[in-house]
């Protein structure tokens, strides 16, 4: 028995996978293969047919199941699972039948492919998380301009800049983040379950809310504040200020169900780094040239430090509830 082979095993057992080893081998030898290498069960004397079988018992019990295998009487058994693993050195027939092959023949490299499916899936949880953030307070906020009679607070070049912001750049930053081992503690989801659960969802309502008031009171204060209500200059610190809190949230995004800061490995997110970059070097070229296409004037020194620190509460509130969260872990 390779050495190493039980703690993997154990490894996948860990994050909820089960593990059954179906063999033609006499039960007796089946047996004493299946205690060395520390399987969770075994189907001994087991012919192609019986593969099916318990393949398809499985799926009724609404499990996920993948079969490996490297024969060619593994093929129908590869084909009727919902993901098919054969082993590199395999037949042809075999690899054909299967989804994934097994370059190495390792089982350890089934521990590192579900790492990166979980770990796509999150990232795809936080580019979801982040859109629709953006997506509730834009809609408030047009609406809530409407109310007050002002002038659209965002126009249609500024929405198409967010836009941009929202589905291209956000999709580059969050899809590119690396694989973390945390996601390993997570457990197993029902392939029925809605990628955006009960906490992401009330996350995405909490920020888009609390994002609108707090961009909402702005524009009432531009309004009341002048007699003749909302200049250009001001609604440009309006539209920048916009931006920069969806510049801070990015940070958060990317902390999106870890107790772990923002900070985290940062230097290694390349991606999330040229992001951040473009956005900020994006809007001050579109505040200071943009003019009468983008409803822009430049924005003094002063001001933008000023609209940058004073947005950075979003990601320095978001610190705050990791480290609470981590405080609370740490006590369980």
């Amino acid at each position: 028995m390779k050495d190493g082979l039980v703690e993997r095993f154990a490894r996948l057992r860990a994050i909820g996978i089960k593990t059954i080893m179906c063999t033609g081998d006499n039960p007796l030898t089946a047996a004493t293969i299946a205690k060395e290498a520390g399987v969770d069960g075994f189907v001994a004397e087991c012919k192609p047919e019986d593969k099916i079988a318990l393949i398809k018992k499985e799926q009724a019990e609404g499990k996920i199941v993948a079969m490996t295998g490297d024969g060619t009487n593994d093929a129908p058994a590869l084909k009727t699972a919902h993901v098919g693993l054969s082993m590199g050195d395999g037949t042809s027939v075999a690899k054909e039948a299967s989804d994934i092959t097994i370059i190495d023949n390792s089982f350890s490299s089934i521990g590192r492919a579900v790492m990166w499916g979980r770990s796509l899936y999150r990232n795809l949880q936080r580019f979801l998380f982040f859109q629709l953030v953006v997506n509730v307070a834009a809609l408030l906020l047009v609406l809530g301009g409407s109310v007050i009679g002002t002038e659209m607070p965002l126009t249609v070049t500024q929405i198409l800049w967010v836009n941009i912001i929202m589905d291209t750049f956000a999709a580059l930053a969050l899809a590119s983040l690396p694989p973390s081992h945390e996601v390993m503690k997570d457990k197993p989801r029902k392939a029925s379950d809605f990628i955006i659960n009960k906490s992401i969802g009330f996350g995405i309502l909490f920020c888009g809310i609390v994002f609108f008031l707090v961009m909402f009171a702005l524009l009432v204060y531009c309004e009341r504040r002048g007699k003749g209500g909302v200049d250009v200059h001001e609604l440009t610190m309006f539209f920048t200020t916009f931006v920069m809190i969806q510049f801070w949230n990015l940070f958060n995004a990317k902390a999106l169900m870890s107790h772990h800061t923002a900070f985290r490995h940062f230097l290694k997110d390349k991606g999330m780094i040229l992001v951040l970059v473009l956005v900020l070097v994006g809007q001050w070229i579109i505040v200071t040239f943009g003019g009468e296409m983008f409803r822009t004037t430049p924005l003094s020194l002063h001001e933008w430090l000023l609209i940058i620190g004073s947005t950075s509460v979003v990601l320095w509130a978001g610190e705050l509830w990791r480290t609470f969260k981590r405080m609370i872990a740490k006590r369980r």
